[in-house]
């Protein structure tokens, strides 16, 4: 029993010390172990990447990004100078954008980085939540792979260059501005009009959730004006030379979104008065080349950064209930809680084994001969239900896991100056609805099953992702989608189809689940 004493010596300073001196990196022997399994020959480059970025990820940047997460920090827009000049500056704190700066100068999208030294330090990254740069990140990614595909004019090459290796020591930052107010995930339903002025693009019209808005250059979806097909636009935020005059390139920022989460981050309303634009792509393939490249590669990041979070908060909560003392023992002693750590440090582990595993498939892809095959046709759809799969599941368990950890720490757990857990959890919980709500990917998984299934049944594509999990597994999930597929019409509206719709869901998170724990099993064994 405590005696009485005014003078409290209690402290949380032994844990603090040890979450000062934690490095992301070293001293995570596991995610060391996962990156190396399945990097394979680009082990050596991935691992020094990591480790030359690390010990920044882990201090410097991680107190950065607690910083600017305060209430009275998150940016705002300036309307106007002081002389009556339309400028809608993004006005966001030093810590923000000295970070940035740093983080991009890493040249992380750059020819001379390798595929798996840019996940390695993009997984580091994201341990310190969004903080204005998760998104930036993977929207820069898009844009790059975008282009990439479509150099069609020395405009683009301009673009290209700028954000992949920097121009005079300054990186390009993307960003994707796609729904619109009345559509959100519908693509087709976009009205933002595309008219040729004087043999130029140029853009008339509004988006709805414009994230990053700060960024150097935009990818844009907008109908040609007479067709009903979406074409993909990338939009300069400033044309050559008007970035130091603050003159935007015919568009404002009517507003900026008072978000939950990510609130670092700027999201706004945003309406175009004759933007100049230029087309990347065919015209008429504005929403495949959106959602195959621009979204597909958001989508894996999704993943990533979940298992990045999840990582960060069962370490973190593991640690605290070894240090934390409650009826006599620290509280990590008592078996609830103790059962509570190995879940959490289950959740996190195989979700970073199939984050990692999924991205190795997907390079696959990329090196992909004989495209026309029956196999090559199977492999490609397969990695792409597994990148939706992968975003539903691993968006969902980190809100979950999450908070299991703040429970943790008691009452602590909800304070955000305490530590970065409750930014973590807000962020996750945005997390879960970026680049396409549950509903929608559900339906899309189920629609894209029945369209395949005269070339690749239900049973077949489970087996097919799910190599190597126990027989009895796949049996069991390829049986219950075959059934499930050949039954349920996600638009007719009744109790029987409303009850499929249920058991569609736990099945696909389900599935998913023994994807990773598949990729678990290769890791520890």
């Amino acid at each position: 029993m405590a005696m009485s004493n005014r003078n409290n010596p209690y402290s949380f300073d032994p844990w603090l010390e040890w979450r000062k001196g934690l490095d992301y990196y070293r001293d995570d022997p596991f995610f060391q172990k996962a990156l190396k399994h399945f990097s394979g020959d680009d082990w050596e480059k991935a691992d020094e990447g990591a480790r030359s970025i690390s010990g920044r990820v882990s201090s410097r940047w991680r107190d950065f990004s607690d910083a600017i997460a305060a209430p009275e920090k998150r940016p705002y827009v300036a309307h106007y100078d002081a002389h009556h000049h339309r400028v809608d500056r993004i006005v966001r704190p030093y810590e923000t954008e000295t970070m940035e700066k740093e983080i991009f100068s890493e040249a992380i999208f750059s020819k001379k980085t390798s595929a798996w030294e840019k996940l390695a330090k993009m997984y580091l990254i994201y341990q310190n939540g969004e903080a204005c740069i998760a998104c930036p990140l993977v929207c820069t990614e898009g844009l790059i792979a975008i282009i990439e595909k479509y150099p069609d004019s020395s405009e683009l090459e301009r673009i290209l260059l700028h954000c992949r290796e920097g121009i005079e020591g300054d990186f390009g930052i993307g960003a994707q501005y796609l729904s619109e107010i009345q559509g959100g995930s519908d693509l087709q339903a976009n009205v933002l009009e595309a008219v040729q002025e004087g043999g130029e693009w140029r853009l008339y019209g509004a988006k709805f959730f414009c994230s990053a808005t700060h960024a150097d250059y935009m990818v844009v979806t907008a109908k040609p004006v007479g067709s009903e097909l979406v074409a993909l636009f990338v939009v300069p935020s400033w044309l050559e030379g008007n970035r130091e005059k603050e003159i935007r390139n015919g568009f404002t920022i009517d507003r900026l979104k008072w978000k939950m989460g990510t609130s670092e981050l700027p999201t706004a309303e945003i309406t175009f008065h004759g933007a100049k634009a230029y087309p990347v792509g065919p015209l008429d393939k504005g929403v495949a080349n959106a959602v195959g490249i621009v979204l597909t590669l958001s989508r894996l990041t999704v993943g990533l950064s979940s298992a990045a979070s999840m990582t960060r908060a069962a370490r973190e909560a593991a640690k605290y209930s070894e240090f934390r003392d409650a009826f006599g023992s620290p509280i990590g002693r008592f078996p609830m809680v103790a059962g509570q750590i190995q879940n959490l440090e289950h959740h996190a582990r195989r979700t970073t084994a199939g984050a990692l595993r999924l991205y190795g498939e997907f390079l696959e892809l990329q090196g992909l001969r004989d495209e026309g095959s029956l196999a090559a046709r199977q492999k490609k759809f397969t990695v792409r239900e597994a990148v939706m799969l992968q975003k539903i599941t691993a968006s969902w368990d980190c809100v979950d896991v999450l908070r299991l950890a703040m429970s943790i720490f008691g009452g602590h757990g909800v304070m955000e100056d305490f530590s970065s857990l409750p930014r973590l959890y807000r962020d996750a919980a945005v997390n879960e609805l970026w680049e396409g709500p549950r509903n929608v990917l559900l339906t899309q998984i189920l629609r894209d099953i029945e369209r395949a299934s005269s070339w690749y049944s239900p049973a077949a594509f489970v087996e097919g992702l799910l190599k190597g999990a126990d027989a009895a597994t796949v049996k069991e999930l390829a049986e219950e989608m075959s059934e499930i597929a050949a039954r349920l019409d996600p638009f007719r509206m009744d109790e029987e189809t409303i009850a499929l719709c249920g058991r569609w869901d736990s099945l696909c998170h389900r599935l998913f689940h023994a994807y990773q724990d598949v990729a678990l099993e290769k890791v520890e064994g």
